[in-house]
């Protein structure tokens, strides 16, 4: 049975790729917070899930995890890591907190490197191990190749998603450990529900483009894909022979084409005239 470690296991995305990695055939161990949360997934998934609690900006935890995921593998490799953990920091960059940056980029950023440390390994870098060598897929985003006002911080943790996965990928050849991105667009998860209340900007000049920001990103998690879609792309990376390196998959494919074939002056112009961000009189 071929095993798999996720990050952030407990809703969207990563409980999505835990029920269907599950269904193939596959042992998963999923990440989680909260020990109601372990509780629960236990209950839902039966015996072939093995709850990890940790944060993944905790080094300590994550290694003692790895640590426990070696014990159970017997021996064997692991097949995949999924780094999928994240959250969503929302605000314009001259008035969002320096902290506030800070967090996004180590629960996005810093804590795919730690797992990747940790679990990195487990997939075939270690000699002892026997078995196929693993892949690591990591969960960016179509914001890792574009930015949005107000979305500065997570923009800018999925860009360096990117970039890390670049170099991680020519990396790990030397092991013949694979790295593949995934970047969903508008997904149906809990993500943003989770950002700040909008209210602290009210006597900002933002306020107007935050509060159509906010009513768009909720709208978006309505009409998203369901995490169901992009579970089915993690298998195949997980699977796939010859993977591709980067995999997007948006519910509008048609307008991030238009949008990443025009000018950037021009995709400028059309988000600023929407927002109400062009120079007042």
């Amino acid at each position: 049975m071929k095993s798999v470690v996720i990050t952030g296991a407990s809703t969207g995305i990563g409980w999505a790729a835990a029920k269907l990695l599950l269904e193939r055939g596959f042992r998963v161990f999923g990440s989680v917070r909260k020990q109601a949360d372990a509780d629960r997934l236990k209950g839902e998934f039966g015996g072939n899930f093995t709850p990890l609690q940790f944060d993944v900006t905790d080094e300590a935890a994550v290694l003692t995890a790895a640590r426990e995921v070696r014990s159970q593998l017997n021996g064997e490799t692991l097949a995949g890591l999924v780094n999928n953990a994240g959250i969503a920091v929302a605000g314009p960059v001259l008035e969002l907190a320096a902290d506030e940056f800070r967090r996004q980029m180590e629960v996005n950023f810093i804590g795919p490197i730690i797992a990747t440390q940790a679990f990195g390994p487990l997939l075939g870098s270690d000699p002892q191990l026997k078995g196929p060598k693993g892949r690591i897929v990591m969960i960016s985003s179509v914001a890792g190749k574009h930015g949005n006002p107000t979305g500065s911080a997570y923009s800018a943790s999925k860009h360096a998603i990117e970039g890390l996965s670049e170099s991680l990928r020519r990396e790990m050849m030397l092991f013949g450990i694979d790295v593949i991105i995934i970047a969903p667009g508008a997904v149906k998860t809990p993500i943003w529900d989770k950002s700040p209340d909008i209210s602290s900007y009210r006597n900002s000049p933002y306020f107007p483009a935050v509060e159509k920001i906010r009513a768009f990103t909720q709208h978006l998690s309505k009409i998203g894909l369901p995490p169901e879609k992009i579970a089915e792309k993690i298998f195949e990376a997980l699977t796939l022979p010859n993977p591709k390196v980067r995999y997007q998959i948006t519910p509008d494919p048609l307008r991030h084409l238009v949008m990443s074939w025009l000018p950037k002056r021009t995709v400028d112009k059309i988000i600023a005239k929407r927002l109400g961000l062009t120079p007042q009189p």
